[in-house]
């Protein structure tokens, strides 16, 4: 089945699942709420908004020069770089690593980008036992799902939900159901595998060029412990991830709490430069960075669309999102959902998603709440056009039509007026929704719109000239 097939299906079936859209509707509001009094907190939000669109752009645009002088900067202290074209370079790259640093087990913590190169079936195919240990991550795996927010893995979950999977999986008992005790089983089986990892693997929420640093972002201090503890530390990230300067991130950080759970900072906010120094009493022996391209760079090349890249992942538009509230992450079928991810996963992993462009009301409120600045819903608006050009020639030759129709004022009301009464007269012959009723692919789902006694066109010309109206009708009733 294509993806769009699929889309269509999974979005039919999420769309009348009640209770997840009460979870949803519940934790989205909470989300948006937080992050409104966040904003409130700087002096000018929008000012800030403009400031990080223009240090991503600076970014983006001179993406050679800032990743090099990175990789320069890491590999004075004993880092390595490893430069993946492709999703499965990334993965032999750690595999190999792995195998030849015979790695038993895997600590990870939160990364979408390992999500989009399949990392973690990879390593559990070959053998290697990888723990998620974000605690949202961590029960989507036991749930063997994939996340369903790039921010928040298990918001679709209720407590029970957690409960009745940890007594199944860690025998917890199944009165069990506070939140203390959930995270606690939790924090006792990562805690052991924590101390007997030979590898951890983490994300980047940004590259410092200048300083050649990796800065993470975290709640829950796992990805600190799996970067730390691990004698090997390694990296994966997008080329993207790049920031100019150090100093960027009293700007950065701040924002990215604050669009994505409105904090005024994230609780733990972690440098790391290398491998453990002489005289440093802790850290991974070895440290590799993994920079992925997987269709980055030719993104960046194009000057109309680059701005995707300016993406920090922070989830606002996901948060606001009609559609998203609708169908739900995993109705999307790809690793990056809502808005960002229909604008980004088209250029990841082809044309065969394009159809996700066509998942949007286009209200504008992504674009309203991007940290960054991104214009997603004109990215749509393009993606659209674009996909337009490869759907099957009946849709093209009904388009063509509607062009036609809707190219000449006069043409169009007057089918406009036929359009309505043969509504009408079709809908008093078929019940609502009966296989006979014309309007049959709305009112499946919906009570179908009363059709009007008039078109707009004639009720502007009353509203504008009454008199004129009048004058006609009494001129037809007397002849």
């Amino acid at each position: 089945m294509n993806a769009a097939r699929q889309f269509e299906q999974d979005a039919r079936r999420i769309a009348v699942d009640v209770p997840l859209h009460q979870v949803l509707k519940k934790n989205l509001a909470t989300y948006q709420h937080a992050a409104g009094l966040g904003r409130e907190r700087f002096a000018d939000w929008n000012a800030a908004r403009a400031q990080a669109h223009a240090v991503k752009a600076e970014a983006i645009a001179h993406l050679d020069r800032y990743l090099l002088e990175f990789e320069r900067n890491l590999t004075a202290r004993g880092g390595r770089v490893f430069w993946a074209e492709t999703a499965a370079e990334a993965r032999d790259y750690i595999l190999a690593l792995a195998r030849r640093r015979q790695v038993r087990q895997v600590v990870k913590s939160k990364s979408m980008v390992s999500e989009e190169v399949h990392l973690t079936p990879a390593l559990e195919a070959a053998g290697i036992a990888t723990l998620e240990t974000d605690l949202g991550e961590y029960i989507v795996q036991l749930r063997n799902e994939p996340p369903f927010h790039i921010v928040t893995p298990a918001m679709h979950l209720r407590r029970e939900h957690v409960a009745a999977l940890f007594h199944e999986k860690l025998g917890l008992p199944e009165s069990v159901h506070e939140p203390e005790a959930l995270v606690a089983a939790a924090r006792a089986e990562m805690r052991r595998r924590f101390l007997a990892a030979e590898m951890g693997i983490t994300g980047a929420n940004f590259l410092i060029a200048d300083a050649g640093l990796v800065a993470v972002t975290e709640n829950e201090g796992n990805a600190r412990l799996s970067a730390a503890l691990p004698r090997i530390h390694v990296v994966l990230t997008g080329i993207e991830k790049i920031l100019p300067r150090l100093r960027d991130l009293a700007l950065f950080w701040p924002l990215l709490a604050t669009a994505g759970t409105g904090q005024a900072v994230t609780c733990y906010n972690s440098l790391i430069g290398g491998p453990r120094q002489e005289n440093e009493s802790d850290g991974p022996e070895e440290m590799h960075v993994v920079l992925l391209d997987n269709g980055r760079g030719e993104l960046a090349a194009d000057p109309e669309q680059r701005d995707i890249l300016h993406c920090i992942r922070c989830g606002a538009c996901l948060n606001i999102c009609p559609i998203f509230e609708t169908v739900g992450g995993h109705g999307y079928g790809t690793t990056y959902q809502g808005p960002i991810g229909a604008v980004l996963t088209p250029h990841l992993r082809g044309p065969r998603f394009a159809h996700l462009a066509q998942a949007s009301s286009l209200c504008g409120a992504c674009t309203s709440v991007c940290p960054v600045e991104i214009d997603l819903h004109p990215h749509l608006l393009q993606l659209r056009r674009d996909s337009s050009r490869r759907r099957p020639w009946r849709e093209q030759a009904a388009f063509r039509a509607f062009g036609w129709l809707a190219g000449d004022g006069k043409r169009f009301e007057k089918l406009g007026r036929r359009g309505r009464r043969w509504l009408r007269y079709a809908q008093s012959l078929a019940a609502p929704s009966s296989r006979l009723d014309p309007l049959r692919p709305w009112t499946r789902y919906r009570a179908a719109p009363e059709l009007p006694p008039e078109s707009f066109r004639d009720w502007w010309r009353k509203r504008k000239n009454p008199a004129a109206t009048n004058d006609a009708g009494a001129k037809a009733a007397h002849s």
